[in-house]
């Protein structure tokens, strides 16, 4: 029974953390679409509507332009595998680098479905001197930086001879 918990709470996170993103998204395009930037913060945050075709900070640029759909929707859907066998390998556990691959998983997940369903992704937060971005970003940073503290506490707990705790 308690794995059985545990998958519908690991899908009800996911679900959470892509409608999220997607409630986002589509509140950015009804709304900011061919709209000025609205500052949130005068001359650091505004939102305003991007239509993203590239991924991380346009790296998809050395890829040849008839390859680069196909290689980059082999990357996503094989990401979000890994992930998913990551989590899946973890089930039952409540620990950070659990939580850490859910974040991850949802901001991948977000991401993947709109350059599926629109072939690019929706940013509208834009921060000073910062590429534009989206929820789903958010939720990979979050989730590469849990895994970061749970790495680093993980070696200094090991070092110092004390296991480190689930979180409860």
């Amino acid at each position: 029974m308690r794995i059985r918990l545990w998958t519908v709470l690991v899908v009800a996170a996911l679900l959470f953390l892509v409608g999220c993103d997607h409630a986002t998204k589509y509140a950015a395009e009804t709304r900011l679409r061919d709209e000025p930037a609205q500052p949130i913060i005068r001359g650091a945050v505004a939102l305003e509507y991007h239509q993203n075709h590239g991924v991380a900070f346009n790296n998809e640029r050395f890829l040849p332009a008839s390859t680069r759909k196909p290689i980059i929707f082999t990357i996503g859907v094989a990401a979000m595998g890994f992930l998913g066998v990551a989590l899946w390998r973890r089930r039952g556990r409540r620990d950070a680098e659990t939580i850490a691959l859910l974040f991850i998983a949802g901001g991948a997940a977000g991401n993947l479905i709109d350059r599926l369903a629109r072939g690019y992704v929706v940013d509208f937060v834009h921060v000073e001197r910062w590429p534009v971005f989206n929820v789903a970003d958010v939720w990979l940073v979050v989730g590469v930086g849990l895994m970061l503290v749970a790495a680093f506490r993980a070696r200094t707990g090991a070092s110092a001879g004390a296991g480190v705790r689930p979180i409860t």
